[in-house]
């Protein structure tokens, strides 16, 4: 193990051909792999990328023309919202993409990590993910049919931790995300950078995560995760170290600049020009980093007096409907994904609770029992750590609780495709051009006791088949839209409540099916939602209150 450069690590340690594995905690980036993208720009380095969420930076590395294939998970925009990248869209026509969840992408590096041949999964089924990828299988046994995923094995891991000491033990606060499995499986080691080297990081034990002989180099290099942030853990028992929180402007910089014919300048000035590291923070300029590392500052949302849009009014009675679904279930979490439906159940979960109601929040990177941060829509923000009353990992929370059977859960998702049987496609279109993945959907989805979805109708998104299924629609309860609620009944999604107007109840459901794109059924016993008022959307718009999710952009991104 050595300590050195950001040059001299990928120097020395990157080899052609390599399988590659960026782990993925809390912090999603790291100056290595910026590094990394620099001496192999351009160069046919034939490099296999595993990478649970590439996000809006991963985009550099596909321009680069470094890598041969993708295994990953989500491969999107995550700031200001979640949404396709048009430069994943043209590369992976060219590279090679595996598709996984998220607990199967984990089971299979722990595999490697353990030695075994294989990893048992109650994902996939049912999804166009176990027909396409070689590397699951479901068999026989005495004990029933189980789903199996191969061993993914990197040869090099690359990582940011907080700290490191003198003999190049790592140190991570929780939550974890995918945790260090894949850290562990690398066949010759792992290059971290860190945001300090102290002497001794036994006072912190608890927050070692990676031993010493499986390192191949540190590198010292403060900020070394951003734009990512950086979380110590509590205050009690924190890192001897700064931490920093998410540089949002700069994600939302380079999801702009991906969606120019110009986005090689970016790169060049971003990325290939700074010398190093030293140079990189000195462009971003001391102010930036000291507002980074400053303590967050809550902030005071502006209630919005416009009327409710379309999209507030769906996510509104999407609220209802989990408030509903935990009171006749006794369910102990709610599972918020991403954008809408996130912001619909932490409403819903708060009218529960006021209800009396003792239910929990989760959220797939490792949050257990959070509150959410008024002001700040992204269900991942290090501002909701401090809330938790658990910091965990993935696997811990999609495994061991919303896929258990001892575990009352419901799951709430977006639709980008939706089908008439609720099966859900997140990952590519019938031409063949990419979305983002599954993320944790499939997981969820196919796990928890029910799933809820909501969405604005459209013919171009409610199809009546899609060729690709990420998420098969089994356990889809029920379908929350702004032209009503669709609910399973044998197998197939049919109108069971219609949006309130002034029309008569049956203009209001020719309106709905001409939205749909399928004949859509209408239940004999349809309803009427409640009118949503400004007072009702009182609660979503203080989560969101720039209306990234809410269908009232009128800003660039949360400050």
């Amino acid at each position: 193990m050595e300590f050195c450069g950001l040059d001299e690590a990928v120097g020395r340690h990157v080899r052609p051909g390599d399988a590659i594995h960026v782990v993925m905690g809390h912090s999603r980036w790291s100056a290595l792999v910026r590094e990394l993208a620099r001496q192999h720009w351009r160069r046919d380095s034939g490099f296999t990328l595993i990478m649970a969420s590439l996000s809006s930076l991963g985009t550099v590395l596909v321009r680069a023309g470094c890598l041969r294939k993708v295994v990953s998970v989500y491969s999107g925009d995550s700031f200001p919202v979640f949404t396709p990248n048009p430069v994943f869209q043209a590369g992976f026509r060219e590279i090679e993409v595996e598709h996984w969840s998220f607990l199967t992408y984990v089971a299979r590096l722990r595999a490697a990590a353990t030695g075994a041949p294989a990893a048992v999964t109650t994902s996939l089924a049912g999804s166009t993910m176990s027909v396409e990828n070689d590397a699951y299988t479901q068999v026989d046994t005495p004990f029933g049919a189980v789903g199996l995923v191969a061993p993914l094995t990197p040869d090099i891991a690359i990582l940011h931790a907080a700290v490191a000491d003198r003999e190049g033990n790592l140190a991570i606060a929780p939550p974890m995300f995918e945790g260090v499995v894949g850290a562990l499986a690398a066949r010759r080691g792992v290059l971290a950078t860190v945001e300090r080297v102290v002497d001794d990081l036994r006072p912190w034990s608890g927050f070692v995560r990676i031993p010493a002989h499986r390192l191949l180099a540190v590198v010292e290099a403060p900020f070394g995760a951003h734009p990512g942030g950086v979380s110590v853990g509590p205050a009690e028992q924190a890192l001897p170290v700064q931490g920093y929180a998410e540089d949002i402007p700069f994600w939302i910089e380079v999801r702009d600049a991906s969606r120019t014919e110009d986005f090689d300048a970016w790169i060049r000035e971003w990325i290939l020009e700074p010398a190093d590291h030293d140079a990189y923070l000195a462009k971003l300029g001391a102010d930036r980093l000291a507002a980074l590392a400053a303590p967050a500052r809550r902030r005071e949302p502006v209630p919005a007096t416009e009327e409710p849009t379309p999209t507030e009014r769906a996510a509104v009675w999407f609220a209802d409907l989990v408030a509903e679904r935990v009171a006749a279930t006794g369910a102990d979490v709610v599972l918020a994904g991403a954008g809408l439906a996130n912001l619909g159940a932490w409403a819903g979960v708060g009218m529960a609770r006021e209800a009396g109601r003792a239910v929990e929040l989760a959220a797939e990177l490792g949050l257990w029992g959070y509150d959410p941060t008024p002001g700040d829509p992204y269900p991942f923000s290090l501002a909701n750590f401090p809330t938790s009353s658990m910091l965990l990992d993935t696997e811990q929370i999609l495994g061991s609780f919303i896929t258990s059977p001892t575990t009352r859960a419901i799951a709430c998702v977006g639709a980008a495709l939706l089908d008439r049987h609720g099966n859900l496609n997140t990952t590519r279109t019938d031409d063949g051009t990419h979305l983002v993945g599954s993320g944790g959907a499939n997981d969820i989805v196919t796990g928890a006791e029910e799933t809820l979805v909501v969405g604005t109708m459209s013919p171009r998104r409610f199809v009546e088949h899609t060729d690709y299924v990420t998420s098969p629609g089994d356990r889809v309860r029920a379908v929350v839209t702004d032209q009503g609620v669709l609910e399973q009944r044998d197998s197939e999604l049919v109108l069971t409540a219609v949006a309130p107007g002034p029309e008569p109840q049956e203009d209001r459901i020719a309106a709905a099916r001409a939205r749909c794109g399928w004949p859509l059924r209408v239940a004999d016993d349809v309803r009427d939602l409640r009118e949503v008022t400004t007072s009702d959307v009182g609660t979503l718009r203080r989560y969101d209150p720039d209306g990234l999710f809410l269908g009232r952009r009128s800003t660039g991104g949360r400050q």
